[in-house]
C-alpha cells in the first residue's frame, strides 16, 4: 500500500470516528447506532446493540488515539502527520495490552470523551417483545434466549454490513488496513466480559449452529479449534433478514404454488404410502434438518408431488431457482437453509439442481453439500435414483417420496388438456403416441406448447416430430441408432419364418388394445415384447430388426456390448439401466447384436467374478420383465441362452441357411438393377456355393466394383445418358472364391465346374 493511500484511510478513519473538538455534538445527534449518517433501523433492539458496538468501538480508538499522544484539544492537529503505530511484536503488545488495562478503564472514566462514552453504554437493553416479527433480530434474541454477550457478537458481526464505515473502524484498532472485520480477539478487548466471549467459540452455541455467524477459518485451523484472529460475519443474506425482516423474499426463491397458479383438480397427486410421511411431516415439530427425497421418472412432475406436501402440511415451501453452482459453496447453502428458517420456511431443490450437483461430484450428492444438521428446516430434493443420496447421512433422511407416474389413460387425458381445442381432430393419433412415448408431464407440457405455437392445425406429422424431438437419448458409446437400409421385400425366409416375422408386427402393433382396451397392462406391466434371433451369421438377423423399424416406424439402436460389460462391479448394471430406461420412456428398439455375450447361461459361483456375472443376469431378468419397448437378441449360439431369459422370449425366429431356390432369389435380388446380367448363370452359383445372404450380398459388392474399374459400360457416351454396366461370371466367380477365403473356408477348383478355368488365369491352382 503506497503512503498516500495509508493517509486517506487514516483521514477517513478519524473523519468516520468523532473528532476530539466535535464529538460530543455528532455522538447525541446520530445516538450512536452508526458512523455513517442517516443510517437507520426499526428494530429497537438492533439499535441498541448496534449503539453498543459503535460506541465501544469509538472508545477503542479514542484509546489508541491517547496512546499515540494525540491530544483531543489540539485545534490545529494536522491530520495528515498523523500515522497509526508501526506493527509491533505481538508477545509485546500483549503484554502491554495486560499492563495498561488499569490506565484503560482509568482513562474511559477520566476522559471527558470517553466518560460520555462510557455513560452511553450504561442503558439496559429493550424488554423483550413477543410480538416481533419472525425473523428480525429482536425474533432472533427471543427465540434462542441469547444473552447479553451473544446479542453484542451478532451486533458486531453485523455492523461490517449494516454501515460500510465500520471497516476502517475495525482496521483502526488492528493496526492493519486489510482486517476490517471483527474477530473473537476485538470482542476480547472491547467487551466488558471478555471471559465470556470463550463460550461464543464453542462450535455448539446458537449463533453457530443456527447458521447465523461464520468464522473464515485459517486453513490450518481444525474445525473444532478456536482461532481467535478469524473474522466473524454474518452473510449477506441473513444479515438483509435480520436487518430488514419485513422486506419481501429474494427472486432466488420462489414459491411453488404462487397465487397466479391454477390448480387443477389432478395436481397434488400423492400416493397413499406418501400420505403417511406427510402427516409425520404434518404432526412432529422439526428441531434439527430433515431432507426428504422425492423420486420420479426425469420428465416427472416432482414440484406437483411438492405442492401436494405442501398443501397437506399447511406449511409453505419455497424452490431455490439460483444458480445451482453457488450451492456448492456450504457457507451459502448454509446461508440458505438459515434464511428459510428465519421466514419459517422449507426448500425444495427440483432435480435439474441436483443433477447439476451430482456431475460436479460424479457420482451422488456429497455430505459437504449439506447444511447444518442443527437448523430446523425440512429440504425436499428432486431425484430420480436413491444412488443420488447414498452418501447423506440416514439420520436426516426421512423415508423417499415417490412421484406416481401417468399411467396410458392420464396421459391421454394430459394431452388432451394441454392441447385443447386442437386435440378434437387428434384423437386416433393421441391414442397411439400416449403408448409410444411415455411422457411425464413436464414433457407434455412443453411439447404441447410448441405445438400450439405453430399457429396452424396440428399434423400427425407435427405430432410425432415433436414427440420424437423431444427424445434425448443419450446412450454415448453404448449404442448406435441405425438407419434403417431394408426393404421388407428384400428379406427372402423360409413360409414359415416369414410368417412369424409378420406376427411379431402385428403383435407390437396390437399392444394398446391389448394393454388397454383388453386390460391387460396392470397384468403384464405394461409389457413389450422380447424376441429372438438365432441362426448362423449372414443368414439375415440384422436386415430383418431393420425392417421390423421400418415397419413399425420405431427407432433402432445398437448395443454394443464391448462397451456394456464392464469388469467393474455394479458398471454394467448401472449401463444397462441406462438402456433400458430409454426404452421404458419411448417405443423404441434395442438389437443386441451377438446377446449371448450378456444374455448367456449362470454359473456355479465358484468365485467372486461368477457371482458377479450372476448378478448382471438376474438384473437383466428383472428388466426384461418390465420393459416397455422392443427388445431384439440376436445370437449365432442359441444353445447359450440362459434358460430363465427363455422363457421370457415371446417370439423366436431361426434364421437357416438358405436353400437352393432361397439363394437363387438372393442372388437376383442383390445386384443393381441397373446391370446387365445377362451372362450371369444364377442356377449354378446357387447350386453349387451354400452361402448365407450376407455372404452373396459381400459377392456381389466386390464383383460390382470390379465390373466397374474394368468399364463395361454398356450406355452411349451422350453427357446425359446414364451408364449402364455388364457384371460377367468372371468377376462373379473370383469374387465368390475370395468370399471363401474370407471365411477361411476350404473349397477346390472342381467345385467351380467350368468356371475354374477363370481363376487359374489368376494364379489359383
Amino acid at each position: 500500500m503506497t503512503q498516500s493511500t495509508r493517509k486517506e484511510k487514516q483521514r477517513k478513519t478519524r473523519s468516520s470516528s468523532s473528532q476530539p473538538s466535535e464529538h460530543t455534538s455528532t455522538i447525541s445527534q446520530q445516538q450512536a447506532i452508526s458512523f455513517s449518517p442517516n443510517l437507520c433501523i426499526d428494530d429497537v433492539s438492533i439499535a441498541y446493540w448496534l449503539k453498543q458496538v459503535t460506541i465501544r468501538l469509538r472508545r477503542e480508538i479514542l484509546w489508541n488515539w491517547h496512546e499515540l499522544g494525540i491530544f483531543q484539544n489540539s485545534e490545529n492537529q494536522n491530520s495528515s502527520s498523523v500515522a497509526l503505530p508501526t506493527i509491533n511484536d505481538k508477545a509485546i503488545e500483549v503484554l502491554s495490552q495486560s499492563r495498561n488495562w488499569d490506565k484503560k478503564n482509568k482513562f474511559f472514566t477520566s476522559d471527558l470523551t470517553a466518560n460520555y462514552l462510557t455513560e452511553q453504554l450504561q442503558t439496559n437493553p429493550p424488554g423483550i417483545n413477543s410480538t416481533a416479527i419472525r425473523g428480525s433480530f429482536e425474533w432472533v434474541i427471543n427465540t434462542l434466549k441469547l444473552d447479553s454477550t451473544s446479542c453484542f457478537i451478532l451486533a458486531l458481526a453485523l455492523s461490517v454490513t449494516f454501515d460500510s464505515n465500520v471497516g476502517y473502524i475495525i482496521a483502526a484498532c488492528f493496526n492493519d488496513p486489510a482486517k476490517i472485520y471483527p474477530t473473537l480477539s476485538l470482542a476480547q478487548k472491547i467487551w466488558d466480559h471478555p471471559n465470556q466471549i470463550l463460550m461464543i467459540a464453542d462450535p455448539s452455541h446458537p449463533l453457530h449452529r443456527f447458521g447465523l455467524v461464520r468464522y473464515s477459518k485459517n486453513s490450518d485451523t481444525p474445525n473444532h479449534e478456536i482461532d481467535w484472529n478469524s473474522s466473524i460475519e454474518v452473510p449477506a443474506m441473513i444479515a438483509t433478514q435480520l436487518l430488514f425482516p419485513s422486506a419481501p423474499i429474494a427472486d432466488y426463491l420462489q414459491d411453488i404454488s404462487p397465487t397466479t397458479y391454477k390448480k387443477r383438480k389432478d395436481d397434488f397427486t400423492i400416493t397413499n404410502t406418501s400420505r403417511v410421511l406427510v402427516s409425520r411431516l404434518k404432526s412432529e415439530t422439526c428441531d434439527r434438518l430433515r431432507i426428504c427425497p422425492i423420486r420420479g421418472e426425469r420428465y416427472s412432475a416432482h414440484i406437483e408431488v411438492v405442492r401436494g406436501i405442501e398443501k397437506i402440511t399447511k406449511r409453505k415451501i419455497v424452490q431455490f431457482k439460483g444458480d445451482p453452482r453457488l450451492l456448492q459453496d456450504t457457507h451459502y447453502l448454509n446461508s440458505l437453509a438459515t434464511l428459510c428458517w428465519l421466514r419459517d420456511l422449507d426448500l425444495f431443490l427440483d432435480k435439474d439442481v441436483v443433477s447439476i450437483l451430482r456431475r460436479d461430484r460424479q457420482q451422488h450428492m456429497d455430505i459437504t453439500f449439506v447444511p447444518l444438521q442443527s437448523i430446523p428446516i425440512t429440504i425436499f430434493i428432486g431425484i430420480t435414483e436413491k444412488t443420488e443420496i447414498d452418501s447423506i447421512p440416514n439420520n436426516l433422511l426421512l423415508p423417499m417420496v415417490d412421484v406416481p407416474t401417468l399411467s396410458y389413460y392420464e396421459r391421454v387425458d394430459h394431452w388432451k388438456r394441454m392441447l385443447g381445442k386442437q386435440a378434437n381432430c387428434l384423437n386416433e393419433v393421441i391414442l397411439e403416441l400416449s403408448r409410444k412415448f411415455r411422457y411425464e408431464k413436464e414433457s407434455i407440457n412443453a411439447i404441447s406448447k410448441g405445438l400450439k405455437n405453430l399457429g396452424r392445425p396440428i399434423t400427425k406429422k407435427d405430432f410425432i416430430d415433436a414427440c420424437r424431438a423431444e427424445m434425448e437419448l443419450d446412450l454415448g458409446d453404448l449404442a448406435q441408432k441405425v438407419s434403417p437400409r431394408f426393404e421388407e421385400k428384400e428379406i427372402i425366409l423360409p413360409p414359415k419364418q416369414t410368417l412369424q416375422f409378420d406376427e411379431i408386427v402385428n403383435a407390437m402393433r396390437s399392444l394398446i388394445t391389448l394393454h388397454y382396451d383388453l386390460g391387460m397392462a396392470k397384468t403384464w406391466n405394461e409389457g413389450g415384447i422380447f424376441i429372438l434371433f438365432s441362426g448362423p451369421s449372414g443368414t439375415g438377423k440384422t436386415m430383418a430388426a431393420e425392417i421390423l423399424s421400418a415397419k413399425l416406424d420405431l427407432p433402432m439402436y445398437k448395443i454394443d456390448l464391448s462397451q456394456v460389460v464392464d469388469k467393474y462391479i455394479g458398471e454394467t448394471e448401472k449401463k444397462l439401466k441406462k438402456l433400458f430406461d430409454a426404452g421404458d420412456l419411448y417405443d423404441l428398439i434395442l438389437f443386441f447384436d451377438e446377446g449371448d455375450a450378456i444374455f448367456g447361461h449362470r454359473t456355479e459361483a465358484k468365485d467372486a467374478h461368477d457371482m458377479y456375472a450372476n448378478q448382471q443376469i438376474s438384473y437383466l431378468l428383472e428388466r426384461m420383465e418390465r420393459f416397455k419397448g422392443m427388445a431384439i437378441l440376436a445370437t449365432n449360439r442359441k444353445k447359450d441362452i440362459d434358460e430363465a431369459f427363455a422363457r421370457r422370449i415371446r417370439y423366436a425366429i431361426d434364421f437357416p441357411f438358405p436353400g437352393e431356390e432361397e439363394r437363387k432369389r438372393i442372388w437376383h435380388q442383390v445386384i443393381p438393377s441397373s446391370m446387365d446380367i445377362s451372362q450371369i448363370d444364377f442356377d449354378f452359383m446357387a447350386k453349387h456355393f451354400q452361402l448365407a445372404g450376407g455372404n452373396i450380398r459381400s459377392i456381389i459388392f466386390n464383383a460390382c466394383l470390379q465390373c466397374i474399374s474394368t468399364n463395361h459400360n454398356l450406355s452411349d457416351q451422350h453427357q446425359n445418358s446414364q451408364r449402364r454396366y455388364r457384371l460377367t461370371m468372371d468377376e462373379v466367380i473370383i469374387a465368390t472364391r475370395r468370399e471363401y477365403e474370407k471365411l477361411s473356408r476350404s473349397i477346390s477348383l472342381e467345385e467351380f465346374g467350368s468356371y475354374a478355368i477363370v481363376l487359374k488365369r489368376i494364379g489359383y491352382e
